[in-house]
């Protein structure tokens, strides 16, 4: 019999766990541990109420890497041109837009069979293959 009390961890990850980027491979191996301890702990809560997933944001614009994404005069950087390009929404998302996602997770009544998975929001970059 399943507990009566419901509680919910979210973790988040990142697209770079899955697939790491050439100039930072502490940051995607940090991640990727991040997903595997998403799926290992909530294996190890599962009988308690507990339910564990996470998110795994692609490339969103914030305050962190906005000059890595975008020239002084807001042009896209080289860098930018090949995100885009390997994008099929073409465009960079919105932290807002991990919203939907989280309150999917959040909530019992829409997720309360989900558990030890990390969502992609990245635009459909994981789904391209560049062909």
């Amino acid at each position: 019999m399943a507990p009566k009390e419901h509680a919910t961890v979210i973790n988040i990850s990142s697209m770079n766990a899955y697939t790491p980027l050439t100039k930072i491979p502490a940051y995607s191996g940090a991640k990727s541990s991040v997903t595997n301890f998403t799926q290992w702990l909530s294996v190890y809560l599962s009988k308690t109420g507990v339910r564990v997933n996470g998110i795994a944001p692609g490339f969103l614009v914030t305050r962190q890497n906005k000059d890595l994404l975008f020239d002084g005069d807001g042009n896209l950087t080289d860098r930018s041109h090949k995100i885009i390009s390997a994008t099929p929404m073409g465009r960079f998302g919105e932290p807002q837009e991990l919203l939907g996602t989280l309150l999917y997770l959040a909530d019992h009544e829409a997720s309360g069979f989900v558990t030890g998975i990390t969502i992609p929001v990245d635009g459909g970059f994981s789904a391209y293959s560049g062909v």
